[in-house]
């Protein structure tokens, strides 16, 4: 399955790559909407699944999940808002504006694999355990 990150920090971009890659995943990764946009555009097919930070300059996460939930070639790619936004009013927003899921910063490897799950991606449950 492939997958888009998008968040303007390096450090968590990296870190949902190994954890999506771990689950065998294919992940491509952008540090703003527009460079996600951009990356889209050349997408055949899109992707899958979309992990997208709320907070970034320029283009805001949630600003991108109504851009792509206005496209029919999304219509299919599952978003998952990964952010530091806790509120609920932020978490109902987002929702409601066409995400599938929302993961607060910081989060734990199982959490992440739960909302795959949710979402009927990929097997999470074949991956391998965190070494203790």
């Amino acid at each position: 399955m492939n997958a888009l990150v998008v968040d303007d920090s390096r450090v968590m971009r990296r870190l949902l790559r190994s954890l999506l890659e771990s689950v065998g995943c294919v992940v491509e990764e952008a540090d703003s909407g527009e460079d996600a946009l951009a990356r889209l555009a050349a997408a055949t097919p899109p992707p899958a699944l979309l992990l997208l930070d709320w907070n970034m300059p320029g283009m805001s996460g949630l600003d991108l999940v109504r851009t792509l939930r206005s496209d029919s070639r999304y219509a299919h790619s599952r978003i998952v808002m990964v952010t530091t936004e806790t509120s609920v009013t932020r978490m109902t927003e987002a929702l409601v504006e066409g995400a599938d899921e929302y993961l607060m910063k910081p989060f734990v490897r199982e959490a992440l694999l739960e909302k795959l799950r949710l979402l009927d991606l990929p097997n999470p449950s074949a991956a391998p355990a965190i070494p203790r």
